[in-house]
Formats: C-alpha cells, sequence, structure tokens
C-alpha cells in the first residue's frame, strides 16, 4: 500500500496520509472482499483512490474549503487532548513527521502512529452528526493567536508584557522543555528575556490555534558567532486554560526544507 501511494505522489508526509487513510477504509470495507486471493489487489485500489480523492480538495471553491475547515475542525476539537495534540501536529503544523511528534510529545514512535489512527477514526462519528450545526470561524481563533504571538515578542523585546498579554502568562504558567530546567518549574518570561538578552531573536512563522493547545512556530536568528547557536527553528506548543496559557513546551523540530 506504501508502494502504491508513493508511486503516486512521491515519498513525504502526503503519501503517508493517504495510506493511513485507505487502512482506515480498508478496515471499514474488508467485509466487501469475498475472495481472499483478490485482497491485495483490493487494497491497492482503495490507496489510488484515496490518492485521487486529495487533490480534488485544491479544487474546491474558497467558500466551500472554508466551510469544509471549520466543520472539521470542531471535530478535532471534541477529541481528547493527547489525540488532539498529535492530529494538530501531524496536520496543521510544520512538526509532522512520527520522530518528531514523538520528541515534541515525549512519547514512543508507536504511541504516536496508534494515537493518530484513533484520531483519525474519532472525528468521522463527530463529523456525520454534527454535518447540519452551525459551526465556529476557526480563522477569528487564529488570528487571535497570532496577534498574541506578535504582542509577547514585542513584549520581551521591551523587558516587559502589556497588560493584555499577562494575562496569557500567569504566574502558574510553567514552562518545560528545551528553555527550562528538567524537574524546576520556571515561568517562561525570564527564560525569554534570557534568550533575548543573549542576543537570539525568534520571528512567527505560522500559528495553529485550537481552544486549548496552540502552536507557535518560530524562525530563529543566532547572534553572529554564538558558541551553542539555536537550532533554526523551534515551536512553543501551549496548554491553556480559560484565557491563560497553563504549560508551555518548547521543541525544536527539523528545519524546513
Amino acid at each position: 500500500m506504501r508502494a502504491v501511494a508513493m508511486s503516486l505522489l512521491g515519498y513525504g508526509p502526503d503519501a503517508e496520509d493517504v495510506v493511513q487513510d485507505a487502512a482506515l477504509t480498508a478496515l471499514r470495507r474488508i467485509g466487501d472482499v469475498r475472495d481472499p486471493a483478490a485482497v491485495g489487489a483490493w487494497l491497492r485500489a482503495v490507496v489510488r483512490n484515496a490518492a485521487r480523492m486529495r487533490p480534488r480538495v485544491a479544487r474546491e471553491t474558497p467558500g466551500l474549503e472554508h466551510a469544509m475547515r471549520d466543520w472539521i475542525w470542531d471535530a478535532v476539537e471534541e477529541l481528547p487532548e493527547q489525540l488532539r495534540l498529535v492530529l494538530m501536529l501531524r496536520h496543521f503544523s510544520g512538526i509532522t513527521s512520527y520522530q518528531e511528534i514523538a520528541a515534541a510529545c515525549e512519547i514512543p514512535v508507536g504511541t504516536v502512529r496508534s494515537r493518530l489512527n484513533q484520531a483519525r477514526a474519532k472525528p468521522a462519528q463527530v463529523l456525520l452528526s454534527t454535518a447540519a450545526q452551525a459551526h465556529d470561524d476557526a480563522s477569528v481563533l487564529t488570528e487571535g493567536s497570532r496577534q498574541e504571538a506578535l504582542e509577547t515578542l514585542h513584549g520581551v523585546a521591551r523587558g516587559n508584557l502589556p497588560r493584555e498579554t499577562a494575562e496569557l502568562w500567569p504566574a502558574e504558567t510553567e514552562l518545560v522543555g528545551a528553555l527550562g530546567r528538567t524537574g524546576e518549574r520556571t515561568h517562561p518570561f525570564p527564560a525569554m528575556r534570557q534568550n533575548q538578552e543573549s542576543g537570539v531573536r525568534q520571528h512567527l512563522r505560522h500559528v495553529v490555534a485550537g481552544r486549548d493547545i496552540t502552536i507557535w512556530e518560530m524562525d530563529v536568528i543566532n547572534p553572529v558567532g554564538a558558541v551553542s547557536p539555536c537550532p533554526p527553528t523551534l515551536a512553543w506548543l501551549m496548554f491553556r486554560r480559560d484565557r491563560g496559557v497553563q504549560r508551555l513546551r518548547v521543541v525544536f523540530p527539523e528545519p524546513p526544507r
């Protein structure tokens, strides 16, 4: 199945996604196969059909694309946090490889695969049950988060956060991962300021915003002659409660090619 997908789409995330989608379709329809000897040909046909479906999305009208986006995003929001996070990383962010997702979530690669399979199966049920409902505009949430990111970066550069942005980073916010000390609870702002003072600059590249999980992807510029330079890209994984960020984890994905 993977060989067929790669022959049609080349090596990369698209081929892997088609295999995953085709596998789910095959599992649901395996009862249609009467001759066991025909399973191989049938599976290859399922993969080809899944691959042909992908270009159709790009040809849809913008209005329909937006409606589909909002509908799908509402279904994603119904997932448990663990499943939602791997799905958001895989399909909406630049952290797409299983290895990168495993490192970002601190779980084995096999667990990433398992959670993605679960995450892709569950929204189908929600989509069917909510087809006739109105759905929130996902772009509004994304644009609001983009403004929060820019205000946060500007506040770090100035050395203080404006009141609106400070509410995003309450005193109980916990920084874990690359910029924090292992086992020690710390607020993100001092670590951000330390990086800023050392000459490291971050520029917002991409935002993925859900109701309580947000991803900010940054391009990083190191000072000339830096002894231990930061990787060229990083991502902020934020877990929110009400208005503020409860926990921030900084991860370093592979740089875009």
